[in-house]
């Protein structure tokens, strides 16, 4: 999650990125804050490709959840 999140330094419209883990779960949680949703699409082939060799099929028992917020 590090290497996923580090890889998002220096991309355009990265407002800021954070590794966080539930208290009462341990669940690992990654927040990012873009400045628009195109930056964010536009830098997920950098973001991707530095985990493209992960084992995430040992790691992960479900597809992570992703979610786009816009202010209301």
């Amino acid at each position: 999650m590090h290497r996923f999140g580090k890889s998002m330094e220096g991309q355009k419209g990265l407002i800021m990125a954070h590794t966080t883990k539930d208290e009462d779960t341990n669940r690992l949680i990654g927040l990012a804050i873009w400045d628009s949703k195109e930056n964010w699409l536009a830098a997920r082939p950098t973001m991707i490709d530095a985990v493209k060799d992960d084992p995430f099929d040992e790691w992960v028992l479900k597809l992570p959840e992703v979610y786009y917020l816009i202010k209301v």
